[in-house]
């Protein structure tokens, strides 16, 4: 049976390795049959909804969304942006789904699928980008004013960072050679121009 939940509705549910779905839309205007419909066919039996823009800071839908998750169920969304409001939002999202022994798909988004194994792939990635979101502000504030004066001396595209993760991540994704280079550069939110630099960069030694 599939619950369309909206959401001012807190409904529990008991069932174990459930797929559950989130759909949100920004404004009232805006309809959400088209995410509804792509979830129920991915085989979600429950979906929360909101309408909402994603900078607002209350989504009851996706709160309640995640209060009904328990381990082994399946979040789906129809598209990434649906569910984070930034990279870094929706990294500690994903991260902590993980954490709770929760899988992850996003419909519209090709690999980024954890009930597969390049998917539990794409899981790490989206943890070592944490990680480095992490480490890149520590950096930012500590180096503060002067880091924005040498970027502004030395001009011209960024030098690449060799600890990014995504530069291991994008070798071991292109190794795969199942996975098109268009899903591995929507996957790490890279240009296919960074992608081609990224494979460039020596390994660690």
């Amino acid at each position: 049976m599939l619950f369309v939940v909206l959401s001012s509705d807190l409904l529990s549910y008991t069932g174990k390795n459930m797929k559950i779905g989130y759909a949100r839309v920004s404004t009232y205007d805006q309809n959400l049959d088209l995410q509804i419909n792509d979830l129920k066919e991915y085989g979600c039996e429950k979906i929360f909804t909101d309408k909402i823009s994603s900078v607002k800071s209350e989504r009851v839908g996706l709160k309640a969304c995640m209060e009904s998750l328990s381990k082994d169920d399946t979040l789906a969304v129809w598209r990434l942006d649906r569910l984070g409001r930034s990279l870094g939002d929706l990294v500690s999202m994903i991260v902590d789904l993980k954490d709770r022994g929760i899988k992850f798909k996003s419909i519209k988004d090709g690999n980024i699928d954890t009930t597969t194994a390049s998917g539990e792939l794409i899981f790490n990635i989206f943890a070592s980008l944490a990680q480095f979101e992490r480490d890149l502000i520590r950096e930012r504030t500590n180096a503060g004013l002067k880091a924005a004066r040498a970027r502004g001396k030395t001009g011209g595209r960024p030098k690449l960072n060799k600890k990014d993760p995504r530069i291991s991540a994008a070798k071991r994704l292109h190794a795969d050679k199942t996975i098109p280079i268009s899903d591995i550069v929507k996957t790490l939110n890279i240009s296919r121009s960074t992608f081609y630099r990224f494979l460039k960069m020596p390994s660690d030694s």
